[in-house]
């Protein structure tokens, strides 16, 4: 007597899937930083370190020979800083992202790397679990900066125009819904926060943050904050909220 068929095994479902493969350049001009990061990377079976270099000039060069999907930049590094290397990236290669890294959590060049198009930035003394989820956010084409610390960078490192101005014509071209929405973003919080206080759903907070970012150029989130700070929309002190 033969054994019934056994039936098909279920088609694998999308959750299940494996995530999509990430490719990954470091550069950093310390080898142990360098090699740490590169081993909490390959812990995971889903990136690929596919180069380390020392310094801003041989990240780009790098990156224009592997077309990695992310670039792991230290902002301070010789020859050519992580700032001027990001730059160089996003208006050379704009489907590479970068990610910027930093010894330090209040450091005056992240609104830099950051102004030049960084996707988010990381102090070094993250766990390896919040490093590879940035990763996988920027690579999805989010950006990533901890809303709390980016307020507190802007607060200290960026220059408002005098308090008896008014936020500046850059933002002449946005509804006065999107000016509220830029003015909650700007002070830290998410788009569910948003969607509470203004009494909206969260996708009409996702539409009005993307109508706002195509209005006035920028990329991200992080962008957006900056120039809510630089018009002075937002103003240190301001309904910011604690760090």
């Amino acid at each position: 007597m033969t054994s019934p068929t056994p039936p098909p095994a279920p088609a694998e479902s999308a959750a299940d899937a494996a995530p999509e493969r990430i490719t990954v350049l470091i550069a950093d001009d310390q080898p142990l930083v360098r090699r740490g990061l590169s081993l909490v990377l390959l812990s995971d079976p889903a990136i690929e370190v596919v180069g380390e270099v020392g310094d801003g000039e041989q990240a780009v060069a790098a990156a224009h020979e592997l077309r990695p999907d992310v670039v792991l930049m230290d902002i301070r590094m010789p020859v050519l800083d992580g700032v001027r290397a990001t730059e160089r990236l996003t208006a050379e290669l704009p489907r590479c992202r970068v990610l910027a890294l930093s010894t330090f959590d209040m450091d005056e060049h992240v609104v830099g790397a950051l102004r030049a198009g960084a996707a988010g930035f990381l102090p070094k003394d993250v766990s390896p679990e919040e490093l590879v989820a940035a990763l996988r956010t920027v690579h999805r084409g989010e950006a990533v900066v901890a809303p709390r610390l980016l307020t507190r960078l802007l607060a200290t490192f960026v220059t408002p125009p005098p308090t008896s101005r008014p936020p500046v014509s850059e933002l002449s071209g946005l509804t006065p819904r999107e000016v509220e929405v830029l003015r909650l973003i700007a002070t830290g919080l998410d788009n569910a926060e948003i969607a509470r206080q203004m009494e909206i759903g969260v996708q009409t907070v996702k539409n009005h943050a993307t109508g706002i970012f195509t209005k006035l150029g920028v990329r991200d989130r992080a962008q957006a904050v900056i120039a809510a700070y630089e018009t002075g929309l937002v103003r240190a002190g301001q309904g910011n909220r604690a760090p």
